[in-house]
């Protein structure tokens, strides 16, 4: 099933996200996580395409098991970085192959060091769109979007000139990063829509169940963490289950908020963590049931 026809319907959607293994000896972990996952029923889940596209065979044959074994909808990440445009022909190929119907089509991060873009490969994620739109039209295209602006961005007004590129060239939907101020969120989608970006946007949840966790996510995305929780991590912390259960509760006081303020697609970053993702459902279970 396409995203877009989930997102058409005035009730609330829960989505998930899941992360191939590094290496062919994770393989065993990564199943675990997307059995446990799968067993949820998300709306959809997100497999991601890794740093640099080195887990892009794993990320196709990931999102086809997600989708035929345990008949979950499905969408793969496809990235600017390491990307041509004979390798996005190839890998589209593949998805239409392996049954898959939605792309998250993404600038992706540029590793340490590497030039890019390189030649051949795409700039931004609106070319990139514009891309698999020519080669393979019927694909549901989604993109990624930033409540406190991107980490790259001269400025918030720029960056939102880029989301609406992005929405031109053919993006039907959008995905946040990860916020921990629902506050930020309303302010941006306020902002989106006074742009003329009318597009479904999916808030994007990260629960927190452990100290370094919270340190890694400011260091590499700039989120602002409130005062309130971050007195959580200072309190719970050092102590691992309290850690897990206020991180836990944390994230579904966040997504109880945005339902009772009108925001009906949520999707959970898991870390491939289906107890951690369990527990968000179970403390959700009348509000999304």
């Amino acid at each position: 099933m396409k995203i877009t026809e989930l997102l058409k319907d005035n009730k609330v959607t829960l989505s998930m996200e899941v992360f191939p293994p590094k290496t062919t000896t994770g393989f065993e972990s990564v199943n675990k996580a997307v059995k446990g996952i799968s067993a949820l029923k998300p709306d959809f889940i997100s497999v991601t395409y890794g740093a640099g596209g080195g887990t892009s065979e794993h990320t196709i044959s990931i999102a086809k098991d997600i989708k035929d074994a345990y008949d979950v909808t499905s969408m793969a990440h496809l990235t600017c970085v390491s990307s041509t445009q004979e390798t996005v022909e190839k890998q589209l190929v593949k998805m239409k192959e392996a049954g898959i119907e939605n792309i998250l089509a993404l600038r992706g991060d540029i590793p340490d060091k590497s030039e890019f873009p390189l030649p051949g490969q795409f700039h931004y994620a609106a070319d990139l769109v514009k891309e698999i739109k020519r080669i393979a039209p019927g694909m549901c295209i989604g993109g990624a979007c930033y409540p406190e602006g991107h980490p790259e961005a001269e400025n918030k007004a720029e960056d939102i000139k880029h989301i609406k590129e992005k929405v031109d060239a053919g993006c039907e939907f959008l995905t946040t990063q990860m916020f921990f101020d629902n506050a930020i969120f309303y302010n941006y989608l306020y902002r989106l829509r006074e742009a003329g970006i009318m597009v479904p946007v999916i808030a994007g949840i990260m629960p927190i169940t452990k100290k370094i966790q919270m340190e890694r996510s400011v260091q590499l995305s700039g989120c602002c963490v409130p005062a309130r929780f971050k007195a959580i991590v200072d309190w719970f912390g050092s102590e691992p289950l309290k850690m897990q259960q206020a991180g836990i509760a944390y994230a579904a006081g966040q997504i109880i908020d945005l339902v009772a303020n009108g925001i009906n697609h949520i999707h959970i970053y898991t870390m491939n963590n289906p107890e951690v993702a369990a527990g968000i459902i179970n403390s959700l279970s009348e509000i999304i049931g």
